[in-house]
């Protein structure tokens, strides 16, 4: 595997010197050539491995049925459940909740409330 193979699967993405995890520093445009630096969170979602992510768009597509997974993917249901179960585990692991409090700081930041009506909410 070369290390252009490595960066194609950020999940796994390891240095190849020294394998610590590689992180994403760089975004680019491909239309206007602009590029961003710096230091980019990767999505719970984009860490799944990319057999997973596409198994996750199969049933996002088909609304969750487990039925018209087995059919798409030639699995029993029982695998469906247990493939479900993986990748919610794999998600569980990265997914990080929003502070209760961070809606009403982003209103705030917006102007939709004054200092005093965060202050109530935030107590």
């Amino acid at each position: 595997m070369t290390f252009w193979d490595t960066l194609m699967d950020i999940s796994k993405a390891l240095c190849p010197d020294c394998k610590a995890p590689l992180s994403v520093t760089r975004l680019a445009c491909p239309t206007c050539n602009l590029t961003l630096d710096g230091d980019f969170e990767v999505s719970p979602l984009g860490k799944l491995d990319p057999d997973d992510q596409a198994f996750v768009i199969a049933f996002v597509h088909h609304h969750g049925s487990l039925k018209k997974m087995e059919g798409i993917f030639g699995i029993s249901y029982p695998t469906v459940k247990n493939r479900l179960n993986a990748i919610a585990s794999a998600l569980d692991k990265n997914f990080q909740s929003p502070s209760p409090n961070l809606y009403v700081l982003e209103q705030l930041s917006r102007g939709e409330l004054t200092v005093e009506e965060a202050l109530d909410k935030l107590s």
